[in-house]
């Protein structure tokens, strides 16, 4: 799945090195490239995020329950 990710860096950061000036080239980069990258990235680490939180209130309700306590 990421390897759809860095093609598409690479063909954003083309398309911006090819453009006729350095402003539109930095909105491409950005616009096309930086801000659906990283909502890509915040909507998989979705489930890690409320697993990793489901785990916290689990361990802070039944603290006794930890592996460290043999």
């Amino acid at each position: 799945m990421y390897i759809v990710i860095i093609g598409w860096a690479y063909v954003i950061l083309m398309v911006a090195a090819a453009s006729s000036s350095f402003i539109t080239g930095l909105g491409i980069l950005i616009g096309l490239g930086v801000l659906p990258i990283l909502l890509f990235i915040y909507i998989v680490g979705a489930p890690q995020r409320r697993l990793r939180r489901s785990r916290q209130m689990a361990d802070q309700q039944n603290p006794a329950n930890t592996q460290g306590d043999q």
